[in-house]
């Protein structure tokens, strides 16, 4: 055991487990938790403008690949002003860890009206986070945070919060630090398996429907080679862009957000989908086929769809195992590469063209590596590439999600480059939604953090004054 400051055993336990840059905004009840990470070099620390940022950055750093993303800010207005990176980073399944503060620890839940006091607040953010934690006594630390990265590495990923009054960090104490953990991520049941190999082998034409798992999961080139044996194609969701380069025939793009009318109509082709990594959210789109569902939380399983067969485990170890049984059943299909190039084709025909959103897609796509990050505001360029920016690599093609929410863009992208900084990145944002987080434009120049941030101005909220126009007579207000 060593003696040293609650703050001291935070910086230190944080660096343990792998975290090397921290976002987060300085305050009152955060002093010597600032103190302690000042005397560890080997953690970065980007002070951003507003609290937002922090964990908008942190959730861009986790999904470009750079690890946990850490977000650290006051209590009270600073988690709040924090919630909507959370809730972002939550319905995108990414594994951000939130630090807060607290008020002093004999005030906490009696409403004296302390400075950044809020009532329960672990009960506010407990609907967007998987794990929460109130750390009070400073011994108590290494374990809460081995805890926390337990979670953020087990089962699905999600945000975690700790919170820790400013006592906790300023008082002294013998403290024993523990190692990181490690984890294995756990592959499908012999049994589970074994049914999905027999659905797969017995299926005439099979569509592997490819999820934010399969990124999460690091499970691209095992899907890319479960369709290439299958010669099945793939579409995606949003945040399964890059689950398989969209330059493979096999690519049949993503889901349009409504009157995806080509979909619709070739749906009922397909007599089994494999579902990796997704909610199956667009079922509505199935024909009663069956579903083979892969997903690392079996809640999620046959929740939207009853027709399903499930498998719980790891994206990446579920489908090795699934293509090792299948070659030992069944040869590889013949190619359809004329087939699905003509299919394809098809669903990217020129009338499904919309100009100038067509024209600003392609020519951002030309001008960007295969690598390039590219982060999908909400704005009418940001929804118009959902289906028509090519992906070629994973971890390459960011959302919101179904979260859906205005500013999140060019943080995140910035939490992106700090995570790949060799990386071209792009963030794609309209006028009303770049004014969100128009100040870390500050945070990007002070940490040299280059970005390009492409901004369409129509002076308005454009998405909202169309439906107006479109649903009200002309009327827009």
């Amino acid at each position: 055991m060593t003696k040293m400051t609650g703050g001291e055993a935070l910086a230190k336990s944080l660096y343990r487990e792998g975290v090397r840059v921290i976002f987060g905004l300085p305050g009152v009840q955060l002093y010597h938790l600032l103190d302690g990470l000042a005397k560890e070099p080997g953690i970065r620390f980007i002070n951003t403008r507003h609290e937002q940022a922090t964990t908008y950055m942190a959730d861009g750093y986790s999904r470009a690949g750079g690890g946990i993303g850490t977000a650290l800010v006051v209590p009270g207005p600073g988690l709040q002003n924090a919630s909507a990176g959370i809730g972002t980073a939550y319905s995108a399944s990414s594994p951000i860890l939130v630090v807060s503060g607290q008020i002093e620890r004999d005030h906490i839940g009696l409403e004296r009206g302390m400075l950044h006091e809020i009532k329960g607040q672990i009960e506010t953010i407990k609907p967007i986070t998987k794990h929460q934690k109130l750390i009070l006594d400073p011994v108590e630390i290494p374990e809460a945070v081995h805890e926390a990265f337990k979670q953020l590495q087990t089962g699905r990923p999600r945000p975690v919060q700790i919170e820790i009054p400013p006592e906790t960090l300023s008082d002294t104490a013998d403290i024993e630090l523990l190692e990181a953990g490690k984890y294995e991520r756990p592959v499908g049941s012999k049994e589970s398996v074994s049914r999905g190999i027999d659905l797969i082998s017995n299926a005439k034409n099979p569509l592997i429907w490819a999820g934010g798992g399969v990124i999460s999961g690091e499970a691209s080139k095992e899907l890319t080679s479960l369709a290439e044996f299958l010669q099945a194609p793939v579409i995606a969701t949003g945040e399964g862009r890059g689950a398989i380069s969209d330059r493979s025939y096999l690519s049949i793009g993503s889901f349009r957000f409504k009157n995806d009318t080509f979909f619709e109509n070739k749906i009922q082709d397909y007599d089994l989908v494999v579902a990796v990594g997704t909610r199956l959210l667009n079922n509505q789109q199935l024909t009663g086929q069956k579903v083979l569902q892969i997903d690392i939380d079996d809640e999620e399983i046959g929740r939207n769809y009853d027709n399903t067969e499930g498998i719980n485990g790891d994206a990446k170890k579920t489908l090795t195992e699934i293509l090792n049984g299948l070659k030992s059943v069944m040869p590889p299909r013949e190619s359809r590469e004329e087939e699905l190039t003509k299919i394809k084709a098809e669903r990217f025909n020129p009338g499904t063209v919309i100009e100038p959103q067509e024209s600003f897609t392609k020519v951002i796509r030309s001008v960007m590596p295969d690598d390039g990050i590219f982060i999908s505001g909400m704005t009418q360029i940001g929804y118009y590439s959902r289906n028509k920016f090519e992906v070629y690599e994973p971890r390459t093609y960011i959302t919101s999600s179904y979260y859906g929410n205005l500013g999140y863009a060019y943080p995140t992208a910035l939490g992106a480059k700090v995570a790949q900084p060799d990386k071209a990145v792009v963030a794609v944002c309209g006028d009303g939604g770049f004014m969100f987080n128009v100040q870390e434009l500050a945070t990007a120049a002070k940490h040299h953090i280059n970005v390009v941030a492409v901004v369409f101005n129509d002076s308005a909220y454009g998405n909202v004054m169309r439906d107006q126009v479109n649903m009200f007579d002309g009327r827009e207000y």
